[in-house]
């Protein structure tokens, strides 16, 4: 590769694209709106905001805690970096996520600012034209791809785990719903897939 990759936990702020800039930009205060409709359409758009808050205000928290594991550490008398606790199995697998999906981050964005990969409708990334990836690229992309993936999965369960209000039978919602997220914030001109399975390009500025 002709580039570096960097890694720093103060990027775990900035998330899923992804997602997870994605995510941090969008737990603001006024998510959505409700709009004047029809009463049905009214109570449709707040269900959906309802679950939206409930998934990012529990991505959110799981985002301050690996900052307070990354940050809560000390040295042992052998002058190492410790824990100051072992985390339980599924905590554990979530922070390596929320990390790994910090440090590929950049790797990413370029390839996705290529038309190479694209965000597509299940809350994941694709690969969209592997004639464009140099030869020896291409092991290295469809890793990328494919630790990505494992990451969006292992944060998206992760919340549904955690969330009281969630059953896993809703997973498939949230799936959709960070789909729809990345589509959002998608740049201009990259490719982006539409609930239908049709793949576009992001036409509008984020």
């Amino acid at each position: 590769m002709s580039y570096l990759r960097l890694s720093s936990y103060t990027n775990m702020h900035t998330f899923f694209s992804h997602p997870m800039s994605l995510v941090m930009m969008t737990l603001l205060p006024a998510l959505l709106t409700a709009c004047g409709g029809p009463l049905v359409g009214v109570t449709v758009v707040d269900e959906r905001t309802a679950l939206e808050n409930q998934v990012l205000g529990t991505y959110q928290e799981l985002n301050q805690q690996v900052m307070l594991v990354a940050s809560v550490r000390y040295i042992d008398p052998k002058g190492k970096l410790k824990q100051t606790q072992e985390l339980p199995p599924g905590k554990k697998d979530v922070v390596r996520a929320l990390q790994r999906v910090s440090f590929n981050k950049d790797d990413l964005n370029r390839y996705k600012s290529l038309g190479i990969i694209g965000e597509n409708n299940e809350g994941g990334v694709t690969l969209l034209e592997p004639e464009k990836v140099q030869p020896d690229d291409r092991a290295f992309v469809e890793n990328l791809i494919k630790e990505e993936n494992e990451d969006r999965l292992a944060i998206m369960g992760r919340i549904v785990e955690t969330n009281e209000t969630l059953t896993p039978s809703e997973l498939p919602r949230v799936h959709k719903m960070f789909a729809a997220l990345n589509r959002d914030k998608a740049l201009k001109g990259e490719r982006i897939q539409l609930d239908n399975g049709t793949w576009t390009q992001k036409d509008a500025t984020p």
